[in-house]
């Protein structure tokens, strides 16, 4: 492999995106290097003033079978593979008339965009680049000599690289540029594999699973100061989320600050049919939400379940912020705040508190499909993503009492939010808004006596004669194994009951329950978080 610097004297070019290819091939032939082109590239060169060599004129082989078979010739790889310090190699350039070809332009047939415009099948496969990838391959893997450009971005910087040298490229350039060109030809080859598997041959869970992401941010840390962290997005079309946000203001997101809001952003998107409502979250777990008649209503009310836990938390709201929700939200610490819009006054009062992050994106839809991953030690987990719902006509009240219209209301109010918080999840719910939360523990019982307990010590903040949680409904993410966690919530004032339902001791917690007078329905579905 040459570490000396290549002179450039040809090159090959022939792109889809033709963005600054004029400018840099303009570059190229002000320095007398001989340029080689194709179909409408070509063209668009030409059109520019510029010499340009037809591939056909310099292999003496036309195009044919409507430009499938143009630059799949020797002279064209053997120009590329060629090793330049090898004597045999040097020997067949000679015997065949093979020049040597020094740097490729080539970026690939747009694939996933035809993809996303929802083009039929024989368009997504004329689509398909083999000639673009296979010399982007040659060139990288003789980038001991060859130079491969697949990304406009890079055009600048190398042409800076030519006038610093001479017209030469180095090994060091050239590595680099080969290493992104593999990466390119992976994520394309990725996007059309997944294409084939999920999209043309409808496979839940294919035999092989390919993912290509780009790199966004690089973050500070991850969870904790010694792991580092980035993040990257999904190529090709997927649904926006929490990573497509527009960040307004504020200091750059943490790994934390992105998985919290995006926790976040999927509660709220359970509420985008319902009235202005707002989600507040701590450490991946709502520790509030309610809906009002408007979003500042809505955050005061999110905010009284548990206002010592909402200190530096992360808000999200389903309603474009106006002023009024932002002096509300200001009011205390928060870290990051998540909406689809604000207006000018909102933004006016956020500008005041320089280190909040506020961000905007639309509400991804709760009912989407998809699919969701997660590494454990040695492979990977691959589920499709939660996205069950119930409503009213799904639920099979199973207890003597039926509930009232409000208690049903705060039934499935609670479910919403309980498919959001880590298992095991206890939700008390009363007019629109949680009364106490209790996640993440190994005992539903004891779920169901913290989230109590939390609603006990809210009541004692806010100066109430009782807590929120006498009258209001409770939602359980998974069956009471045991009467003891819906005995619990009885004692915590809970008249009504929302879980899946499902134990063998069913019959137990439904006796448990009428004897109580409460009101219970089963769904049929449980909500695990883990």
């Amino acid at each position: 492999m040459s570490e000396m610097p290549v002179k450039i004297t040809r090159a090959l070019i022939s792109v889809s995106d033709k963005t600054g290819v004029v400018d840099l091939a303009r570059a190229l032939a002000a320095r007398g290097v001989e340029l080689l082109s194709t179909g409408g590239t070509a063209k668009a060169l030409r059109d520019a003033g510029l010499n340009v060599k037809d591939v056909s004129e310099h292999t003496g082989f036309p195009e044919m079978m409507d430009g499938r078979v143009k630059t799949l010739h020797p002279k064209v790889h053997g120009g590329l593979l060629a090793l330049r310090d090898h004597p045999e190699h040097a020997a067949a350039m000679r015997d065949h008339d093979i020049a040597p070809i020094d740097v490729v332009v080539v970026n690939l047939y747009p694939f996933e965009a035809t993809v996303a415009k929802g083009a039929g099948r024989d368009e997504i496969i004329e689509n398909i680049d083999i000639g673009g990838p296979s010399m982007v391959r040659s060139a990288a893997k003789n980038h001991g000599f060859v130079a491969i450009l697949t990304d406009p971005a890079d055009y600048g910087e190398f042409i800076a690289a030519l006038d610093a040298s001479d017209g030469a490229t180095d090994l060091a350039l050239r590595k680099r540029l080969a290493a992104k060109a593999f990466a390119a030809t992976a994520a394309y080859d990725s996007a059309i594999s997944s294409w084939f598997a999920f999209a043309d041959q409808g496979a839940t869970f294919p035999d092989t699973l390919t993912l290509a992401m780009t790199r966004g941010d690089e973050l500070r840390y991850g969870e904790n100061p010694h792991q580092k962290a980035a993040f990257y997005a999904p190529r090709g079309p997927h649904a926006s989320g929490i990573g497509q946000a527009r960040q307004v203001q504020g200091k750059e997101l943490s790994y934390n600050n992105l998985n919290d809001a995006d926790g976040a952003l999927e509660l709220i998107a359970e509420f985008g049919d319902a009235g202005p409502s707002v989600a507040i979250i701590k450490h991946a777990n709502p520790c509030g939400v309610a809906t009002g008649a408007s979003l500042a209503e809505a955050y005061g009310a999110a905010l009284a379940c548990d206002p010592v836990s909402a200190f530096g938390g992360i808000i999200a709201v389903n309603r474009p912020l106006d002023a009024a929700a932002a002096e509300a939200i200001t009011g205390i610490f928060t870290e990051v705040v998540v909406a689809p819009g604000a207006d000018d006054a909102a933004l006016a009062i956020f500008a005041k508190k320089k280190n909040l992050r506020l961000l905007l994106t639309a509400l991804p839809d709760p009912a989407r499909g998809g699919l969701a991953l997660r590494t454990i030690a040695g492979g990977y987990l691959l589920q499709s993503r939660d996205n069950g719902s119930i409503a009213e006509s799904d639920l099979k009240i199973v207890t003597a009492r039926q509930p009232s219209p409000q208690e049903l209301a705060d039934m499935l109010f609670a479910w919403r939010v309980a498919k959001h918080v880590k298992s095991n999840a206890i939700v008390y719910a009363k007019d629109g808004a949680t009364a106490g939360i209790g996640a993440g523990q190994m005992s539903r019982l004891d779920s169901a006596r913290i989230a109590a307990w939390k609603a006990r010590d809210a009541a004692e903040t806010a100066g109430w004669a009782q807590p929120k949680t006498v009258g209001s409904a409770v939602a359980s993410d998974a069956f009471f194994p045991f009467a003891d966690g819906l005995l619990a919530a009885a004692d915590a004032g809970a008249t009504a009951v929302i879980q899946p339902g499902g134990s063998i001791r069913d019959d137990e917690v439904i006796a448990a329950a009428n004897e109580k007078g409460l009101a219970m329905a089963f769904t049929g579905m449980r909500h695990f978080r883990h």
